[in-house]
């Protein structure tokens, strides 16, 4: 891009950027991901030999499949409990189905925590996992109603949804900044980018409708107390949904820096 050519919402770096760029960097610094240079007509390439790619590294810090089948574990104790000890199986009376619902549930969590820890491996998400079990395990028991379980995995969902929207409409969008760090170096040059800039635009509302649907559908089961049915829709499409939002997101920006790429390459004589 010439000087004098740059977008009009490249002109200047406010302090409002600039804070959330650092406030980004600062929290996947703790992710101990691999910067990248990158190269004026290949694009971003390798520092170091066989570094992982950007889709390995957001896999590791995700917990990969070993993370994805943990996080479920907990949900799915809860669901089987809930359901096999109340009026469906064994026929006890609800609150002593709940609080078994709510002990297999936290008791498992608590036993993947260990299991990590005994074998000395990282417990970031077992913790994380931990922490978001309870909270949902106390509503559950105070309220004495199963679908409050999941309570806050969906207004966490929707603050998420808020959150990407409201990028947007400030024109900073989350996902671009993300990708900064994970795959560009912490570097946030995106942003002096048209066509990258519009791309992380409409990208972050897809991020947006992706959560909305996810967060939509657990809340309707929830107003129709749906508790169980809440629990296998958490299991069954947020992760799919997830997989298939990332994927189209790589594919996306992919498709742009390779077309810029191209068009930086010097003509072959």
């Amino acid at each position: 891009m010439t000087p004098g050519h740059e977008p009009q919402h490249a002109a200047a770096e406010t302090a409002g950027e600039r804070v959330a760029a650092e406030v980004v960097e600062e929290v996947v610094e703790e992710l101990d991901l691999h910067p990248v240079t990158e190269h004026p007509a290949k694009g971003p390439e390798k520092v170091d030999d066989e570094l992982p790619s950007m889709s390995e590294q957001i896999s590791e810090q995700l917990g990969g499949v070993r993370g994805l089948i943990e996080s479920s574990v907990p949900v799915l104790a809860f669901v089987l409990l809930n359901v096999l000890l109340g009026d469906i199986g064994l026929g006890l009376e609800k609150k002593t189905a709940l609080y078994w619902a709510i002990g297999g549930s936290v008791g498992s969590a608590l036993a993947i925590g260990a299991y990590r820890l005994s074998r000395k491996q990282p417990v970031r998400h077992a913790v994380n996992g931990i922490f978001g079990i309870a909270v949902g395990a106390y509503l559950a028991y105070r309220t004495g109603d199963a679908k409050n379980f999941y309570l806050p995995g969906i207004l966490l969902t929707l603050g998420q949804v808020v959150l990407l929207i409201g990028s947007v409409v400030v024109r900073r969008p989350i996902i671009g900044y993300v990708w900064g760090v994970l795959a560009n170096g912490g570097k946030h040059d995106w942003f002096h980018n048209s066509r990258l800039f519009r791309t992380f635009q409409w990208l972050t509302l897809v991020w947006a409708v992706s959560l909305f649907v996810r967060a939509g559908v657990q809340g309707w089961l929830y107003l129709a107390d749906e508790a169980n049915a809440i629990g296998i829709v958490r299991i069954l499409i947020s992760w799919p949904i997830y997989a298939a939002t990332f994927a189209y997101t790589a594919w996306a920006v992919h498709r742009v820096t390779a077309a810029q790429a191209l068009e930086a390459a010097p003509e072959k004589a």
